[in-house]
C-alpha cells in the first residue's frame, strides 16, 4: 500500500515536491508515529488524490465551476479582516487551515481571499525549495455524509511544511485559521424557521450541510484568525513529532474558542446542568443544614433545591436566541435612526479564552436586548443575562429564560439555601466559559447618572473565581448613550416626584404609540476591559496563596468588591458617547432663563466641542459630528429644542416639558465636564488666582466629585490634568496666564459669560455638598446620626430648589446625600461613635467655608446658612 502511494506521489508531482511526498508515504511505511499512532491510511491517499487534482487543469476548472455556480446563490462577508491583515508578512509563505473538509467552505474561503487581496488557499506556495500544490489544509479528516465522530490525524500538508522548516529550508511559514460559519447574519434573515439550520455545535454530515447553503447560503460569514508562525513553534526544539501534534493542539483550540466566541459554548442539557448544581459542596452542605434547621429530611430539601435550580436556571436555545434577534432587528430598524458601535474590537480580542462578564450601564429596558443584538451581528456570543425574578411571568419568562435570561430573587436574605444554590448556577456559567451580563446598578438609572453600584453579583464572581481561576475573567464595560429614551414619559413624570413605577417587560410596548417622535441615535461603546486577576493583583498581591474553599470569604473581600465596582463604574464612565442633545442640554441648563439666541448657543457648543477635543476624557470617549450649529439644528429636529423669532433672530429655549427631561442627557455627561467646571468656577469670585491656589483647592473638593461622579483620574494624576485644562482654557481666551498667575477676562466680555456658563454645569453640586456640610456644623458635635442628616438635606435641598427655581430633580435625590456623606466618613472628615451620632474636624468650618466663596455666589452662600438656620429651628420646636 505505502509502495503504491509512493508512486503516485512521484509521478503526481515529480522533482522535490514529488521526492519529498515521497519521503512522507515512505514513513507512513515505517509508521512514524503521529499523535501517538499511524497516520491514516485514507489521510493519507486521499492527500495524494487531493495533490493529484489541484495539479490538474482539468480539476481546477472543476473547482471555479463549482465555486461559480455557488455564488449565483451564496453571499459571503469578512468579520473582522483586520485582525489578521495587519499582522500579516507578505514575504513569508502562507497558508490557510479550515478545520474540516468542505468544497463549499473552501469556496468561500476563496472567494473572500481574493476580495481582500490576500494569497489564494487553491493555488501553489512555495516553501522554501519545495512548492505546495495549494495553500491550505484541513485539521480534520473528510466526515461522511451523515455526519460521523472526529478521527484526528495530522494533515500531511502541515508534516511537509513543519519538516522543512526544521530543516532550515524556509525561514518562517504562517499558518492562518479560518472559520465559516452559515446563517450568522440576522439582520438579513426573513424566516425563523431557516435558523434551524445555522451553524451549532452538533456533529453534521454532508447532507445537511447543503441543506443550509441552500437555505442559509446568503448569510455566511468568515473568520480569519491572526497568523501563527510555524517558526515559533519549530524554534522550541521538542522534535518533529512532537511540534506536530503541539501544533495541532493549538489549531484545534483555536478552533474550538472561535466557535465559542461565535456561537456559545457546547450547552449541556438544562436537565443535566441543574441536577448537577446540587452535588456542588456548598449546595451539599446547605442542603444539610437546611434538613436540619426546617426539621425536614435531606431528600425534601434536595428537592427543594432542585426547585430553586430550575427556578434560576436559563434554558439557553440557539434556535429562540436567532428567533429573538431577528424580531428584535426588526424593532430596532422601526424606532431608531441608527447605532452607532465603536471600539468592539477589544472585546473580539479578549472573547477568545476568557470568561467574559458584560457589565453595561443600564438607561433603558431595552439595553439588554440591544447589546445582545449588537453581539450576535458582530460574530460574538449573547450572554446569559441575569433579570428580576417579576419578569418570569407566563409566556414572556419561558422566552426570556430560552434566550438567555436566568432569574434571581431581589433579596437573598434568610434563605442561605436558595443562596448557594445561586452562587453554585453562577460559578457552573463562569468555570464553563459562558458569557454573562448584568448590571451593577442594579436598576435602570432615572437621572442619567451613573447609579452606586450594587455589589451582590460583583462578591458571587468574584468568589467563584477565588475558588476556580483556571478561566481567565474579563469585565467587558458597554456604555450605552440614547439621544431620546423609550421611557421618557415615566422618567418625566418620575423626574417631577412620581413614585417609581414597577418595572415590567411591558413597558417595552407602552412606547408605540409614540413612534411618532423622532427617537434619533443610539451609541453603544465598548470600554477597556478589565481583567480580574490582574485587578487583584495589584489589590491583593497574595490572593493566589490564600486558601479558597467555597465558604472561605477573605477579610479583605467586601473592601475589594466595592473598589471593584468602583473601577466598572469609572471604566463606563470613561467610555461615554457625548451626542448632541447631551450639549444642547449642558449649555442651556447652565443659563438661568434656559434660553439663548443661536448665535450665542452656537458659541458655546463650539467651545464644548474644542474643549474636549483639546483635552479628550478618555480614548473611549466619542464626540459627535459636525460643529455647534448642525448639532442644533439636529437637536431642533427631534422637538427637543423650542424657537423663537423676533426682528434681532432666533431665541432657543427648553420648553417646560422638556427642561425636567433634558436634566437627564446632561446627566450622561457631567461627569466629563466636571473638572473643567470646577475650575471655571473658581474665577467667578476671584478675578486672579495662582496655580498653586488652583491646585491646593482641587484636590480639596476632587474626591468628593470624583466619588460622586466616578471621575477616571486619581490624585496623582490630577495636577497633570488641571495644567491640561487650564492650557485650553488659555487657548480658547477664557483665562491668561502670567509667571504662573491665571487672569479672568473682564466681566463684560463675550470669554466671561462662556466661562461662568460652564462654570454652571457643577454648580448645584457644590451647593449640594455646602447645604450639607452647613447642616452639619449647624447641628454641632456628636448630636446627629448620618440618618437624620441625610434626611435634613433632602427636605432642606426641596425648599431650596423652590425658593431658587432649580430645575434638576437630582438636587434632592437622597441617595446622593448619603453617598456624599459616607465619603466624608471615608476621608475621615466626620466621625462616629458608639452611638452613631456624628462628629467633625475642628478645621471643617474654616476649610468648608474657605472653599465655598470660591466656588459659590455670596448670596447662595448666605441664602442657604438662612435656611439651615430656620430648618435647626424648626427642629428644636418639633423636639
Amino acid at each position: 500500500m505505502a509502495r503504491r502511494v509512493e508512486n503516485r506521489l512521484k509521478t503526481t508531482n515529480g522533482g522535490k515536491t514529488g521526492i519529498f511526498a515521497a519521503c512522507a508515504a515512505k514513513n507512513f511505511a515505517q509508521r512514524r508515529p503521529i499523535r501517538h499512532t499511524s497516520v491514516p491510511e485514507q489521510m493519507l491517499v486521499f492527500t495524494a488524490r487531493r495533490l493529484r487534482m489541484t495539479r490538474s487543469p482539468f480539476r481546477r476548472l472543476v473547482f471555479g465551476t463549482v465555486r461559480r455556480l455557488l455564488y449565483l446563490w451564496v453571499r459571503s462577508e469578512t468579520i473582522n479582516q483586520s485582525a489578521f491583515t495587519l499582522k500579516l508578512d507578505r514575504s513569508k509563505p502562507v497558508l490557510f487551515v479550515l478545520q474540516k473538509p468542505s468544497i463549499s467552505d473552501l469556496a468561500v474561503l476563496d472567494t473572500e481571499c481574493r476580495k481582500a487581496g490576500l494569497p489564494r488557499p487553491v493555488l501553489p506556495v512555495a516553501v522554501g525549495d519545495l512548492m505546495e500544490p495549494a495553500a491550505y489544509f484541513y485539521l480534520n479528516p473528510p466526515a461522511g455524509w451523515f455526519g460521523r465522530s472526529d478521527k484526528r490525524g495530522i494533515s500531511p500538508t502541515l508534516d511537509r511544511v513543519v519538516s522543512a522548516l526544521s530543516e532550515n529550508a524556509v525561514d518562517d511559514a504562517q499558518v492562518i485559521p479560518v472559520s465559516v460559519f452559515w446563517g450568522q447574519s440576522p439582520d438579513r434573515e426573513t424566516s425563523p424557521w431557516k435558523l434551524l439550520f445555522a451553524d451549532s455545535w452538533a456533529v453534521t454530515g454532508r447532507l445537511r450541510r447543503l441543506v443550509s447553503i441552500l437555505i442559509l447560503g446568503r448569510k455566511t460569514r468568515v473568520q480569519f484568525s491572526p497568523p501563527i508562525h510555524l517558526r515559533e513553534l519549530v524554534e522550541q526544539n521538542k522534535g518533529h513529532e512532537r511540534t506536530l501534534r503541539m501544533v495541532h493542539r493549538i489549531l484545534r483550540v483555536h478552533f474550538r474558542n472561535q466557535k465559542t466566541a461565535a456561537i456559545g459554548p457546547d450547552v449541556s442539557h438544562r436537565r443535566n446542568l441543574v441536577k448537577g448544581l446540587v452535588h456542588g459542596p456548598q449546595v451539599r452542605q446547605a442542603i444539610t443544614e437546611e434538613a436540619q434547621r426546617e426539621g425536614i429530611s435531606v431528600d425534601k430539601a434536595e428537592a427543594q433545591a432542585l426547585r430553586y435550580g430550575n427556578e434560576i436556571a436559563s434554558d439557553y436555545t440557539y434556535t429562540v436566541i436567532r428567533f429573538l434577534e431577528l424580531v428584535l432587528s426588526w424593532f430596532w430598524n422601526k424606532i431608531y435612526d441608527g447605532i452607532k458601535v465603536n471600539h468592539i474590537e477589544g472585546v473580539q480580542d479578549v472573547a477568545q479564552g476568557h470568561e467574559v462578564i458584560y457589565v453595561p450601564c443600564h438607561r433603558s429596558h431595552i439595553d439588554y436586548l440591544l447589546l445582545s443584538y449588537l453581539l450576535f451581528r458582530n460574530g460574538l456570543t449573547p450572554p446569559h443575562i441575569a433579570a428580576g425574578i417579576n419578569l418570569n411571568m407566563p409566556v414572556i419568562g419561558g422566552l426570556l429564560r430560552r434566550g438567555g435570561a436566568f432569574f434571581m430573587r431581589r433579596t437573598f436574605k434568610g434563605n442561605p439555601l436558595y443562596t448557594a444554590v445561586f452562587n453554585e448556577y453562577l460559578h457552573t456559567l463562569f468555570s464553563k466559559g459562558f458569557p454573562v451580563e448584568y448590571f451593577v446598578e442594579g436598576g435602570r438609572s432615572r437621572t442619567g447618572r451613573m447609579l452606586q453600584p450594587k455589589t451582590g453579583m460583583l462578591a458571587i464572581t468574584l468568589r467563584s473565581f477565588l475558588r476556580d481561576n483556571r478561566m481567565p475573567v474579563v469585565f467587558v464595560p458597554v456604555y450605552i448613550g440614547y439621544e431620546r429614551v423609550l421611557e421618557g414619559r415615566t422618567y418625566l413624570g418620575e423626574l417631577r416626584g412620581a413614585s417609581k413605577k414597577k418595572e415590567s417587560i411591558f413597558d417595552i410596548f407602552k412606547v408605540i404609540g409614540a413612534l411618532r417622535q423622532r427617537f434619533g441615535q443610539v451609541w453603544v461603546n465598548f470600554g477597556e476591559p478589565i481583567k480580574l486577576a490582574e485587578f487583584l493583583d495589584s489589590e491583593q498581591p497574595d490572593w493566589r496563596e490564600q486558601t479558597h474553599a467555597p465558604q472561605f470569604r477573605p477579610d479583605w473581600l467586601s473592601a475589594t468588591t466595592n473598589r471593584l465596582g468602583d473601577r466598572v463604574a469609572q471604566h463606563l464612565n470613561e467610555a461615554a458617547a457625548i451626542n448632541p442633545v447631551n450639549l444642547v442640554a449642558l449649555a442651556l441648563l447652565s443659563t438661568s432663563k434656559l434660553a439663548l439666541d443661536d448665535r450665542a448657543l452656537t458659541r458655546v457648543l463650539d467651545l464644548y466641542l474644542e474643549l474636549l477635543r483639546s483635552v479628550p476624557y478618555s480614548p473611549h470617549t466619542t464626540l459627535p459630528e459636525g460643529d455647534g450649529q448642525a448639532l442644533i439644528e439636529y437637536v431642533k429636529g427631534m422637538d427637543l429644542l423650542a424657537e423663537q423669532k423676533d426682528a434681532l433672530g432666533k431665541i432657543l429655549y427648553l420648553n417646560e416639558h422638556n427642561a425636567v427631561l433634558m436634566t437627564y442627557y446632561r446627566n450622561n455627561v457631567l461627569h466629563i465636564f466636571a473638572l473643567p467646571a470646577l475650575l471655571a468656577s473658581f474665577f467667578q469670585s476671584s478675578a486672579r488666582i495662582s496655580r498653586e491656589q488652583i491646585l491646593r483647592f482641587t484636590r480639596a473638593l476632587y474626591p468628593y466629585l470624583q466619588s460622586e461622579l466616578f471621575i477616571r483620574w486619581s490624585l496623582d494624576e490630577l495636577d497633570e490634568v488641571i495644567d491640561q485644562w487650564l492650557n485650553a482654557f488659555v487657548e480658547q481666551g477664557l483665562l491668561k496666564v502670567e509667571n504662573d498667575v491665571y487672569l479672568r477676562p473682564a466681566p463684560s466680555s463675550r470669554q466671561f459669560v462662556l466661562l461662568t456658563l460652564l462654570s454652571r454645569a457643577i454648580a448645584q453640586t457644590l451647593q449640594r455638598f455646602y447645604m450639607a456640610i452647613a447642616l452639619l456644623l449647624n447641628a454641632g458635635q456628636n448630636t446627629i446620626s448620618a440618618e437624620q442628616l441625610e434626611d435634613l438635606c433632602t427636605v432642606m435641598a426641596q425648599r431650596l430648589s423652590i425658593l431658587h427655581g432649580l430645575n434638576a430633580p437630582e438636587f434632592f435625590d437622597k441617595s446622593l446625600f448619603r453617598h456624599f456623606i459616607q465619603t466624608l466618613l471615608d476621608q475621615g472628615v466626620l466621625r462616629q461613635d458608639e452611638a452613631g451620632k456624628l462628629s467633625h474636624h475642628p478645621l471643617l468650618s474654616e476649610l468648608a467655608e474657605g472653599a465655598a466663596k470660591r466656588v459659590l455666589p455670596a448670596e447662595l452662600r448666605l441664602s442657604i446658612r438662612q435656611v439651615t438656620m430656620d430648618q435647626s429651628e424648626e427642629t428644636s420646636d418639633l423636639t
